[in-house]
């Protein structure tokens, strides 16, 4: 087979960039890197356009823009914008040649996909969420193949093209893990339970307020230790807010480097609902308890986590309740067993350790057959 020239588009966010790159090397591992040449598409000032050079990866950005939900003057750019996205997008093909293209959704994969279409070139579509977003179901119906993570995603896309391939990762989430090593990295103890809270590279405003109402009375009582990621945006607050308290059994920091360490230290999880986030606790198999993000896309992390909670695979709070009540659901939940142990099969049995595998060898076999 002659070497495979494949597109790769999709961005905006680390939700939509790193499945796409975890999908670039499972192609890399499959057909070697003489085997595939491989072109990213993504969006100009977004943070694809640093992130996927940074890896290796040759970028394209187009001058593409989504559409802000408030009245905004930004929104009159936006179909100029589209146009010359698309003028470029199809420059782009003209230029590469791409034997095949996907996207993995977000308002930067819609041009170079619809180009693509339109020239006669096979589309695969990576949908990460359990509600499709609004660039993939416009992709859909001239889509080859659909890769999803959730059941049910007929609602949204043919079903002779769906395919049930999980959510690429990167890293070797769910491996082996040593318990005791995972503890002394954070400098907690092996009499009480974990409560990790991650709020995501950037942080969460709700989660760091939940653990903020709670902390002192946490320490106080001695009952549960803790492992909160309040993320970059708030770390100097948060860091202010802690420099005059007891911080016994409690590890904080802006990021965790070794969140394989953390997930193992864990007896319970608390997290936003991410696509992403979704797929990396079904690996680990960790207890959880999701608090969507209410400031997305079509409500998006609603929709994940309650997939997941429909099948006895997580608890969810509503981000509205979380300060009052996230720390009760927590602690009952820690002090339940038989819950605890539920929860974590239940969600175990939905991890797919070999998405982004899953996800090339569609893309290969598409171009085979033709």
């Amino acid at each position: 087979m002659k070497k495979l020239k494949v597109i790769l588009s999709g961005g905006g966010t680390g939700g939509h960039i790193y499945p796409a790159v975890a999908t670039a090397e499972a192609l890399t591992r499959k057909l070697g890197a003489e085997g595939v040449e491989i072109l990213f598409v993504g969006a100009e000032g977004k943070m694809e356009m640093e992130k996927v050079p940074a890896l290796g990866y040759r970028i394209v950005g187009l001058p593409v823009a989504g559409l802000q939900r408030r009245l905004t003057l930004r929104n009159l750019a936006v179909p100029f914008k589209l146009v010359a996205s698309i003028l470029k997008a199809r420059r782009t093909l003209k230029s590469f040649h791409p034997d095949v293209a996907v996207g993995f959704g977000g308002y930067a994969s819609g041009p170079i996909l619809k180009a693509a279409q339109k020239a006669g070139i096979p589309t695969v579509l990576q949908e990460q969420n359990s509600f499709a977003g609004v660039t993939n179901k416009l992709l859909a119906r001239k889509a080859e193949r659909i890769c999803v993570a959730y059941d049910g995603m007929e609602r949204f896309f043919p079903a002779d093209k769906i395919t049930h391939t999980g959510n690429p990762l990167r890293g070797s989430f769910g491996q082996s893990v040593d318990h005791a090593a995972a503890l002394a990295h954070f400098g907690l103890s092996a009499e009480k339970p974990v409560v990790l809270i991650v709020g995501g590279s950037l942080g969460s405003r709700t989660l760091n307020e939940m653990v903020k109402a709670h902390l002192e009375r946490i320490v106080a009582e001695g009952k549960v230790q803790l492992i909160w990621q309040n993320g970059k945006y708030y770390d100097g607050e948060m860091e202010a807010f802690c420099k005059d308290k007891d911080m016994t059994g409690v590890w904080r920091g802006a990021f965790i480097d070794r969140m394989d360490y953390a997930y193992e230290a864990a007896t319970v999880v608390v997290s936003r609902s991410g696509a992403c986030s979704v797929s990396e606790l079904c690996l680990v198999g960790k207890p959880t308890v999701f608090v969507p993000s209410p400031n997305v896309a079509e409500d998006h992390q609603t929709h994940n986590a309650m997939a997941l909670v429909n099948k006895g695979a997580a608890e969810i709070v509503k981000d509205s309740e979380a300060v009052e009540k996230g720390f009760a659901v927590v602690e009952t939940l820690v002090a339940d067993s038989a819950r605890l142990a539920s929860l974590s099969a239940n969600i175990q049995a939905l991890a797919i350790a070999d998405s982004a595998d899953r996800v090339a060898e569609e893309a290969i076999k598409l171009v085979e057959s033709k």
